[in-house]
């Protein structure tokens, strides 16, 4: 006769087997989402509208509880209110987001040039427009490249809105702006004679490439759809003349350099900078003029480029969610 134990072994292995796979189970269920191969389902999902603004059909994006503090993320060239979704993402739980294109951008409407002045005011004069068709009394901005033209003038005319300020690779001091502005300088100085020039420099293939890796080592981080699908938006008809006229009026912003810096001087607002180190547009130099204007500003320099959310949006989303936190 067998030994109790060998009589019961199979029955025990059975029941073995069964509680390690509900343990297993269990195990799963109790992961975060993201270990799940899920990501956490965001309570504020993005959505997609369009507004008519002056005459215009102007596109923008939108997450996050109305109640709470609101963001609006002004872009770059030649980008649009995509470029922010990283932070979306990430941010629209705790923060009233919104994104919107410029004339000209993205999925807003893109008026012939010869009815419609592309100027750096006439775009700051509709988003400020937009601010109070949307009902927005108050807000921090967030200014990444043309962000930061469009977004000093909102704040000149209407500062009592501003909250906060947060800067993305966007330049105020003249300083800031680096070698590769020779051909553009020639191009505000004799726009006839370096038309051709300057739509080589700024609007090719090559340069929006560049525009994103700029001296980053770490190529490999950046998808190729960043600057391909880009580039395919510059290549729409009338954009080429859409942008030189904007990028024409950038001499402007220069000349403007002066009273920004004297705003801030004067108000000391909230001030977050975030500077991606790699930027071949902007000089690494450019976020210590900030902090000259606003000693108490806070100022990181990352390993990015000039779109830094291209490779460090989780990086920047903490940033922001710090400062932010600390401004209620």
């Amino acid at each position: 006769m067998r030994p109790f134990y060998f009589a019961r072994w199979p029955g025990f292995l059975k029941v073995s087997r069964m509680v390690l796979v509900v343990s297993l189970m269990l195990a799963i269920f109790q992961l975060p989402a993201h270990a799940q191969g899920k990501e956490r389902p965001l309570k504020h999902p993005t959505v997609y509208r369009t507004i008519q603004v002056d005459g215009l059909s102007i596109f923008y994006r939108e997450a996050g509880p109305k109640d709470a503090p609101t963001v609006l993320l002004l872009h770059g060239l030649p980008s649009s209110s995509r470029m922010f979704d990283p932070l979306f993402a990430q941010l629209s739980d705790h923060y009233h987001l919104i994104a919107p294109d410029y004339p000209g951008f993205g999925h807003s409407d893109w008026p012939d040039p010869k009815k419609f002045a592309y100027t750096f005011d006439h775009i700051a004069e509709i988003m400020n427009h937009l601010t109070e068709a949307l009902g927005l009394p108050r807000y921090t901005l967030y200014m990444q490249d043309y962000g930061g033209p469009v977004g000093f003038r909102m704040v000149l005319v209407h500062p009592e809105r501003i909250e906060a300020l947060i800067v993305q690779n966007a330049v105020a001091h003249n300083g800031g702006l680096g070698a590769i502005w020779k051909t553009r300088r020639a191009f505000w100085a004799d726009r006839f004679s370096n038309e051709s020039a300057l739509r080589a420099n700024l609007l090719s293939l090559a340069t929006t490439r560049t525009r994103h890796l700029g001296s980053d080592p770490s190529v490999e981080g950046y998808a190729p759809d960043l600057w391909t699908d880009e580039f395919a938006f510059l290549s729409q008809p009338g954009q080429v003349d859409i942008q030189s006229d904007l990028f024409y009026d950038y001499r402007t912003n220069v000349d403007s350099y002066p009273k920004w810096q004297a705003w801030m001087r004067e108000r000391q607002p909230r001030l977050l900078v975030i500077w991606g180190k790699y930027d071949p547009s902007f000089d690494i130099s450019e976020p210590e003029g900030y902090r000259r204007d606003v000693p108490n500003a806070e100022v990181h320099i990352i390993d990015a480029g000039h779109f830094a959310l291209d490779t460090r949006a989780d990086e920047i989303a903490a940033l922001v969610d710090q400062f932010l936190k600390r401004q209620k």
